[in-house]
């Protein structure tokens, strides 16, 4: 048996760092700069236990362009490097300062870096790096490394006047966006926003008032925030603050609904902000709206790994130094922490709900439209959030009353109970489309549920399966067959005539009818009806939505499914229809019966209304 060591050839580790090790170019920026915040947390660990003597003064760190010598320059005040230093952390790859110092002063350092490799980042855009340091120690000779992005680096002794690190990037050509400065500023936006420490990028001009007159005055533009309000104590926040926070996060959005303030420190630590907005009909433009952070740092939008699917339709911010990140910090890591994180935010989301219904119930309801489509997402998908928030979702009828399940299931239990004892609730998408279907209903004393929610199909079967309930559409059959009982109505024609009857209506060609029938329904009800059965419209619109996914909605099976329906005891079919002898006649008044039906279904449309408008306004001359 033969034993020994892999070889790494370290001239081979540059062009794995430039092109898989980090995910985008970009991030370059991110990864030095929180270099330099960490420099500068240590700095201010060291000086509070009194190891580092002299005055912290400006701990500001400074992006500086210049476009003449193609650099990119990062600057901080914090706690330098020595020649030595230099030689352990700059010189041996993964070898991370950030791990020793946290092992050292463990719970006092909030420390961001942990791999080592974030310095080497700057060669995914510079051709040379040069570090110019100076160690906080005193009497510390500072240093400058080189190194044109292989293997060989120089150390050199330098002038430096102040402590810290300057990281100066000499841009290759390809890598020339990043001299611009809206560019820069938008990723300083995008990554450091909301970074603890002052980040300095030029200058602006700031308005001041001096007596009664004003003046414009040069200050240092400073691109974050660095106290963010959800790393503050909720009881010093106001409503005021927790808006304006909103703001900066999504400029011209509409105010949110409410919020929720994450704060926990065991087992996990965890703190953020999560928003409320008003969810609109499509949840696609919703999602990807909370930001996940590690200790200020932006790590990324995306965070399905985190949250479930319908939690990403809240807006916010999520700060963890304990979500596990890979080395470039783009893409999470599956972790149990994960998964108690999801936890424990879907439970404070559920909490955060029920205490608002219970609170405000009036309040909640007004609102209700406007966070329905969430809800209704977690109770579809999600078993623990649906026990935690069933009670509190509301039905609205088509007289704008809000119930809970509950609540509505004792108001209809007696008078929509089917022969089999199970309750029947009617609904309409539409209640202008579907007008007479609801007044017909209504008629029978059944109350009718307004559910247009984009959601709402998945809503409905998720309901059927949980409450035990039956959905039927108003339009899914006549109105006696709406909820079966085990009253029967007798028809006032014969087998015969109802066969001749249905013939006629079959023959005519504008029926394209799947099936057409005669039933004995009420005198007062339509001459005709067309509906639409339940389990076969469901079944078109869920075709419907993945043909919708796919791109294509030609040739769709059912698409056009309709029933027509002949009412074998109205005056009209019984007396008038019946007895015409002339066919000509004959077939013009079935006709006329049918498109009436069809107008009520808004099938009769365009040119086959016009006609159908015409000709009734010819007989009526």
């Amino acid at each position: 048996m033969q034993k020994g060591k892999i070889s790494v050839k370290t001239e081979n580790i540059f062009p794995i760092i430039k092109k898989f090790l980090y995910s985008e170019q970009e991030i370059f920026l991110r990864e030095l700069i929180s270099n330099a915040v960490d420099a500068t947390n240590k700095l201010k660990v060291l000086s509070s236990k009194g190891e580092m003597k002299g005055e912290l003064g400006d701990l500001n760190i400074e992006v500086v362009i210049d476009k003449e010598q193609k650099t990119l320059t990062i600057k901080d005040k914090g706690i330098g490097m020595d020649e030595t230093e230099v030689q352990t952390y700059l010189n041996q790859v993964a070898f991370s300062s950030a791990e020793e110092f946290i092992t050292k002063y463990k719970g006092e350092a909030n420390i961001i870096g942990h791999f080592g490799l974030g310095f080497y980042s700057a060669f995914m855009v510079a051709g040379k790096v040069e570090v110019i340091t100076k160690s906080y120690k005193e009497n510390a000779i500072p240093v400058k490394w080189s190194c044109d992005g292989d293997t060989e680096f120089s150390i050199e002794e330098t002038e430096k006047a102040e402590r810290g690190t300057d990281i100066i990037l000499h841009l290759t050509e390809e890598a020339h966006e990043f001299l611009e400065e809206s560019k820069i500023e938008s990723l300083l936006e995008k990554f450091c926003k909301f970074l603890p420490v002052p980040i300095k990028f030029g200058t602006r001009k700031e308005k001041i008032k001096e007596g009664e007159k004003e003046k414009e005055i040069e200050v240092d533009h400073i691109i974050n925030n660095p106290n963010p309000i959800w790393k503050k104590n909720p009881t010093e926040i106001t409503d005021e603050d927790y808006k304006s926070f909103y703001s900066e996060l999504y400029p011209y959005s509409e105010e949110p609904l409410f919020w929720i303030h994450l704060n926990i420190d065991y087992p996990f630590n965890l703190t953020g902000i999560l928003y409320f907005p008003k969810i609109r009909q499509n949840i696609e433009l919703q999602k990807n709206k909370i930001h996940l952070y590690s200790n200020q740092v932006f790590v990324t939008d995306d965070v399905k790994e985190i949250v479930p699917e319908y939690l990403m339709l809240l807006h916010g911010v999520i700060d963890s130094p304990d979500i596990p990140l890979n080395v470039s910090r783009s893409y999470l890591q599956a972790d149990a922490n994960v998964r108690k994180i999801s936890g424990y935010i879907t439970r404070k989301v559920a909490e955060k709900l029920n205490e608002l219904f219970n609170k405000d119930r009036k309040d909640f309801e007004s609102k209700w439209n406007d966070i329905s489509t969430f809800i209704k997402y977690g109770v579809i998908s999600d078993e623990k959030f649906s026990e935690k928030t069933l009670g509190i979702c509301l039905l609205q009828n088509t007289d704008k009353e809000y119930y809970t399940i509950e609540e509505y299931k004792s108001k209809i239990g007696e008078t929509q109970k089917d022969k089999n004892s199970r309750i029947v609730i009617l609904y309409t998408q539409d209640p202008k489309a579907h007008y007479s279907y609801v007044v017909a209903a209504k008629e029978k004393g059944y109350d009718v549920l307004l559910m247009n929610n984009v959601l709402d199909n998945h809503f409905i079967q998720s309901l059927e399966m949980k409450a035990e309930l039956s959905f039927k559409r108003v339009d899914s059959d006549t109105p006696d067959k709406l909820i079966e009982k085990d009253e029967k109505i007798e028809s006032a024609l014969s087998e015969t005539e109802q066969k001749a009857i249905e013939e006629l209506f079959k023959s005519l060609p504008v029926n394209k009818s799947s099936k057409t029938s005669t039933k004995a329904m009420s005198p007062n009800d339509p001459p005709v009806l067309i509906v639409k059965p339940e389990f076969m419209r469901r079944m078109t619109e869920m075709q419907y939505m993945m043909s919708a996914v796919k791109g294509d909605h030609e040739d769709l099976p059912f698409m056009n499914h309709y029933e027509s329906i002949i009412n074998s005891n109205h005056p009209i079919i019984v007396g008038k229809l019946l007895n015409e002898t002339e066919a000509e006649k004959k077939n013009e008044l079935a006709e006329y019966l049918f498109k009436l039906a069809m107008l009520d279904q808004q099938m009769l449309q365009g040119e086959a209304l016009h006609d159908f408008v015409k000709k009734s306004l010819k007989r009526l001359d």
